[in-house]
C-alpha cells in the first residue's frame, strides 16, 4: 500500500508527494525533515489536504508526477473533489483570445 498526497503549505503553496507511510511523512514535513521544498521555515506548518491510496509505490509515484504537472486550479478541483471540472482544467488556451460565434 502507498499514498499520493497534497499538502497545503503555510505560504499557501501546494506540495505533491508520495509515500508508503502517510502519517509519518506528514510529520516529517512538519518537522523540517521532508523534502527540500517543505524544509523552508516559510512553508511550515503544512496541512494534508488530499490523499489517495494506491496499490503500490510505483502507482503512487506515477500519479504524483502527473499531479505535479497540473495547474493550481486543477489541483484545487481535485482537493475539492470536483472531478467533473478536471477535464476542462486540462485544456490549455496558450493566451489565445476566445472566438465567440
Amino acid at each position: 500500500m502507498a499514498f499520493v498526497y497534497i499538502l497545503q503549505c503555510a505560504d499557501d503553496s501546494y506540495y505533491v508527494g508520495s509515500t508508503h507511510s502517510l502519517d509519518k511523512r506528514v510529520w516529517e514535513h512538519n518537522e523540517g525533515l521532508g523534502s527540500a521544498y517543505t524544509r523552508r521555515p516559510a512553508r511550515r506548518p503544512v496541512t494534508l489536504v488530499w490523499s489517495f491510496e494506491c496499490a503500490n509505490v510505483a502507482e503512487a509515484f506515477a500519479i504524483e508526477k502527473q499531479v505535479q504537472g497540473w495547474s493550481r486550479a486543477k489541483r484545487e478541483a481535485l482537493i475539492r473533489g470536483d472531478y467533473e471540472a478536471l477535464p476542462a482544467l486540462a485544456k490549455k488556451d496558450f493566451g489565445r483570445p476566445k472566438v465567440v460565434e
